[in-house]
């Protein structure tokens, strides 16, 4: 108890000395949107320390109660604990991917094995795990709900996945290892940054903007060149060389797997998701690589026949063959070929405003919502703009933010994060603060942004994984929201990708950005007759990243390994052709290290399966069909990880989905 007053009386003292501070003081915004504007980098470590100490005695007030264990005294009271560091945590992560700033990424090194050390002393405190586990014994007479069952059991595992029962040497090698294996994660990051920036500054091409450039340049001989440094990315022996992070990281992960009794990362990793062991995950890609690859090799011969007539014109030389750097200038062609559609047709009715009107009235059609901008609220970029999301009734859902084009500061691709998390406290609902980030095409020469078909595919996606954040509906924020297994949490944004081009939707949001005009229903018929083109490639590179990243995950050493022949060999035995590279080769694959995707990159195919089976009930029902709708919202989306996650899926779909639904909507 001496402990908790000493820490209750650090925290005072910080709040007195930095009362200017807005993560110790809180702040008076509308709807608890960070005060970006009074945000400082000099706040961040002071409420990083004070946070900690926060939440520390909170945990020690929780051992301290003499009381016997209840879910109320342990769980529910660990659950409530932390609000600063939430507060600090939500927007320094945020906004260090945002807009990292060298700066900013000098103070992330710095709060990392603060974080690493703070979390290692919760999951390894024998006494705090004593009466977790009193509970997790005790759990069907404890008389609780489902949700409160899944918060016990996710506590008790995280006590048992960080080492509880490890002897004193190997819980100080495991937190060793923690903390190395996050701040090498970060500096992988940090690595891939520069160098797609200096990719950038090569080609004046942004890494987002590599597709839309390879399927353009005619110039064989650039794009040779520019996939070849896309391609290199962390691999030109330079500072930014990410081999040896990967190969420090994998040797952790394995030792780490080893201490818990597994015989590898991906069985470690695996054992609590849906899929469950390395084996599961390795079968259900093999039979989606085989017909992937097999498509793959039809369209290189319609490319091939593109090809045959440059050479005979002159503009290539005799013998030429399709090479990894012509897959999707020549598929360009033959898309233009086969269903007379050209990007540079379609791009003028999807500008970047009237696709997001367009997300949104899917979703008000769906759900409900209704969606407010927002003028005079902080924010953290002034490409950031905001929206209140309200139910039919009117009630609050919560704010989301939209920050969509790319610059030097925020790394690529494409996400949803939060910075308030949705949790009820004292019966008082917590609504979210909910970001949707991407690297769109940016507004140019006098012209808005006109997203390319993908971007506008993206976006929904996005758009998906906001909703399933928004609209949750759970008292515990370690289940609320997204906080379900990865190989389900893609499920809610893959769906929505359903509806991008539905000619219903396309109706109602693609305008041609200077006349008005609605898009065309030729142009309509052509975007969806072309719906499953070039998918051999596509579900080709995907599923070889998930693959690699499955490999990477089964191995039981590194010694003598060189990533990139260990690389190679994986391709080859997993019949990945000449023409095709992973979407992710190694030394720039964030999502597996850096990324929290560790041994599941494979949940976007794992998840499709679920998203295209769902939405076959829609197509069955009515793509906006109310019902359908209001099943997947209440079974799905305002469930986050309050259950297991097939339950889930059954409750709304009534039945196990089935597998081949992925491969139909392929065209596989």
């Amino acid at each position: 108890m001496k402990r908790t007053l000493l820490i209750t009386t650090i925290i005072m003292a910080a709040v007195a000395c930095n009362n200017k501070n807005p993560f110790l003081s809180g702040w008076d915004t509308p709807y608890s949107i960070p005060d970006f504007d009074a945000v400082q980098e000099e706040h961040y470590i002071p409420a990083v320390e004070a946070g900690i100490a926060q939440q520390q005695a909170e945990i020690d007030a929780i051992i301290a109660n003499q009381e016997a264990p209840t879910f109320e005294n342990v769980v529910a009271a660990y659950e409530r604990s932390g609000a600063i560091l939430d507060r600090v945590v939500g927007v320094l992560f945020n906004l260090s991917e945002t807009d990292g700033t060298e700066s900013l990424q000098k103070i992330v090194e710095q709060v990392l094995p603060m974080l690493s050390v703070h979390s290692d002393n919760i999951s390894m405190n024998p006494d705090f795990f004593a009466k977790v586990e009193v509970l997790y014994n005790d759990m069907e007479n404890l008389g609780l709900n489902q949700e409160q069952k899944m918060a016990l059991k996710k506590l008790y595992n995280g006590f048992v996945n960080n080492g509880i029962a490890l002897g004193e040497a190997e819980q100080a090698r495991m937190r060793e290892i923690n903390m190395e294996l996050s701040s090498l994660s970060n500096t992988f990051g940090n690595r891939l940054l520069a160098e797609n920036n200096a990719f950038a500054e090569e080609f004046g091409v942004a890494i987002s903007e590599y597709g839309a450039a390879m399927a353009s340049t005619q110039d064989r001989e650039l794009r040779e060149k520019m996939f070849k440094a896309y391609a290199s990315r962390g691999n030109n022996g330079n500072e930014n060389d990410t081999k040896d992070l990967i190969m420090k990281m994998m040797a952790l992960r394995i030792e780490k797997a080893g201490l818990l009794g597994y015989e590898n990362p991906a069985q470690m990793i695996l054992h609590d998701k849906m899929a469950g062991t390395p084996e599961a995950v390795d079968t259900f890609l093999a039979g989606i690589m085989a017909p992937a690859v097999e498509k793959a090799r039809e369209e290189i011969v319609d490319m091939q026949a593109i090809m045959d007539e440059d050479i005979k014109a002159g503009l290539l030389p005799s013998g030429s063959k399709i090479e990894p750097w012509d897959w999707a200038y020549y598929a360009e062609k033959v898309r233009k070929a086969k269903y007379a559609l050209d990007e540079e047709q379609t791009k003028p009715y999807f500008k970047m405003e009237n696709v997001r009107a367009g997300v949104f009235d899917t979703a008000q059609k769906l759900f409900g919502l209704n969606f407010e901008q927002l003028e005079d609220i902080p924010v953290y970029h002034a490409d950031v703009e905001g929206f209140k999301v309200t139910d039919a009734d009117g009630s609050l859902i919560g704010i989301l933010l939209t920050d969509y084009f790319p610059r030097s500061t925020k790394r690529g691709g494409a996400w949803m994060n939060n910075f308030v998390n949705q949790e009820i406290i004292d019966g008082e609902d917590i609504r979210p603060v909910i970001v949707n980030v991407g690297n769109f095409s940016k507004p140019v020469d006098g012209k808005p942004s006109l997203m390319t078909l993908d971007e506008v595919e993206t976006m929904f996606h996005e758009f998906g994984h906001a909703l399933h954040g928004l609209l949750s509906q759970c008292t515990y924020k370690s289940v609320a929201g997204t906080s379900v297994a990865r190989d389900f949490v893609e499920l809610p944004s893959q769906i929505m990708e359903n509806w991008a081009f539905q000619p219903e939707v396309l109706e109602g949001y693609a305008r041609h950005y200077e006349t008005g005009e609605v898009i065309p229903a030729e142009l309509v018929e052509k975007i969806n007759a072309a719906g499953t083109f070039n998918q051999g490639f596509m579900t080709t590179e995907l599923a070889a990243a998930s693959i690699l990243d499955l490999k990477w995950h089964m191995l039981d050493s590194v010694e003598g390994l060189d990533p990139m022949a260990f690389e190679a060999q994986a391709c080859k035995d997993m019949g990945l052709i000449d023409e095709i590279i992973p979407r992710y080769r190694s030394t720039y694959f964030a999502h597996i290290f850096s990324g929290g995707y560790s041994a599941g990159y494979y949940s976007y195919l794992w998840a499709e399966v679920l998203d295209k089976d769902a939405f076959e009930l829609f197509m069955e029902k009515g793509i906006f069909d109310s019902a359908t709708a209001m099943s997947f919202r209440q079974n799905v989306l305002e469930k986050g990880g309050s259950d297991e996650p097939m339950d889930l899926y059954r409750r709304f779909r009534g039945a196990d989905p089935d597998p081949k639904a992925l491969t139909r909507a392929r065209g596989l």
